[in-house]
């Protein structure tokens, strides 16, 4: 029989082994974006992939999470005459948690398995060990380019997802609830401000880096075939998922926990 504290010492040690190997891998992906050769279509391509690629499924989930926030917030607020606050409520909410957290979410389960997938079906094929022997470096060459249009491209699709979300919920409420469209837009302006927009930025940015380098490393460290690269895009899924739900208490309690 298997000890369990033995079983738990195994998986926090194997735990620490993982998160440093994602360090160093994200520590050696930075230090090759700034050194030669600069590959600009590896960037444009991985740009591409994860801002264009996402941009339809980001839009039509921020439509109907922003209707369902004014349908819901709406029929709340009536129980004691306050519909108006329906915009101010819908636009808090996107602003702050829904936007970067849902995006992140989406971009995660299709970008982030498709990166882990193709990654780990390289590694596997040894076409990563063939670019090793031509002298081209496989951290520069296939995990920069995707770390950085992750974490860049996240915030300008968390953008996309609010601003359309905003138009879902008003066309739900001025529309379907028959509620005054001006008040709408007037409430969502009064309490929303600056600083919450630039927040729920700054979370998109994090949960992008967050879910480009796990997703690089499950990939980049798979193995056992088919059924490895399988596992390993589960893991990567799975791990940006749960790292990106947690990471969202511990940033909310660092950008918001001044605000009243």
């Amino acid at each position: 029989m298997v000890n369990p504290v033995s079983r738990l010492g195994d998986y926090l040690l194997s735990a620490v082994a993982n998160t440093g190997t994602v360090v160093l891998l994200l520590a050696e992906a930075l230090l090759w974006l700034f050194r030669p050769p600069l590959r600009v279509m590896n960037f444009v391509n991985a740009f591409y992939f994860v801002g264009v690629g996402s941009l339809f499924i980001v839009m039509l989930t921020g439509a109907f999470t922003g209707a369902v926030m004014a349908l819901q917030s709406h029929h709340a607020f009536s129980l004691f005459n306050a519909q108006g606050l329906v915009g101010g409520t819908v636009a808090l909410s996107l602003t702050r948690e829904l936007g970067p957290v849902l995006t992140a979410l989406m971009v995660t389960g299709r970008v982030g398995s498709a990166m882990a997938t193709e990654l780990g079906t390289m590694r596997v094929t040894e076409q990563i060990d063939a670019l090793e022997a031509l002298a081209i470096n496989p951290v520069q060459y296939l995990v920069t380019p995707r770390v950085v249009a992750s974490t860049v491209m996240m915030p300008l699709l968390c953008a996309f997802f609010v601003t359309i979300g905003m138009l879902g919920g008003w066309l739900v409420f001025s529309v379907l609830l028959h509620g005054d469209p001006g008040m709408y837009w007037q409430k969502a302006l009064d309490w929303t401000e600056p600083v919450d927009v630039l927040n729920g930025l700054i979370k998109a940015t994090v949960f992008g880096g967050i879910m480009g380098i796990l997703s690089c490393h499950q990939g980049f460290t798979a193995s056992g075939g088919a059924r490895g690269v399988g596992q390993a895009t589960t893991r990567a899924v799975v791990y940006s998922s749960v790292i990106i739900l947690v990471g969202d208490y511990f940033l909310t309690v660092m950008l918001f926990s001044g605000q009243q």
